[in-house]
């Protein structure tokens, strides 16, 4: 895994935003998150070989596509430490995603961890405002963030919660 862009590891916590952090898109380009200033986003992990795959990435395009006017953006990380789901490069990773999303309708981002030592330093501060129930780890694929228009997270939802569950939470940091 290379190493952690923007906020050091050690310094996650000096965090205020979501804005502070710089991460890797697929592609390998360099975006700090401020460009997500004012929009609602959903942070997501993601898998190709996971049993909600399907349902996630159906839900989510659709949430983008229906709510994208309003400000909402998707971005979705790719995570194989759970079973090894998502074990391909990052070409073979757009090459499936390009399945769901068509033309481009989210962010993707490159695999990270987002649990352990190495976990990107964005993950780490997700799990420290937005803990999870009995521990902060993230638990399996799909785990979803609800960051709000000032780059706070507001809600965490776990892998069994379908995206459309989060339409109410959506819908009122779009209206804030």
């Amino acid at each position: 895994m290379a190493a952690a862009e923007g906020i050091g590891n050690a310094d996650y916590k000096l965090a205020t935003s979501i804005y502070d952090f710089t991460v890797t898109d697929i592609d390998g380009n360099q975006v700090s998150l401020e460009k997500y200033r004012n929009h609602v986003c959903i942070i997501v992990n993601v898998a190709s070989k996971c049993g909600y795959t399907h349902v996630n990435y159906t839900q989510l395009v659709d949430l983008q596509e229906r709510f994208e006017s309003k400000g909402l953006k998707i971005l979705a990380f790719p995570c194989n430490q759970f079973m090894s789901q998502e074990p391909g490069t990052s070409e073979e990773i757009k090459c499936f995603i390009s399945g769901y999303k068509g033309d481009g309708k989210f962010d993707v981002f490159s695999k990270v961890n987002v649990n352990g030592e190495d976990a990107h330093p964005l993950w780490k501060y997700l799990k420290e405002k937005q803990g999870g129930l009995l521990i902060d780890a993230i638990k399996w694929n799909f785990t979803k963030f609800v960051i709000n228009k000032q780059g706070q997270p507001v809600e965490r939802c776990a892998a069994n919660v379908n995206p459309f569950d989060m339409e109410k939470s959506i819908v009122k940091c779009l209206n804030e």
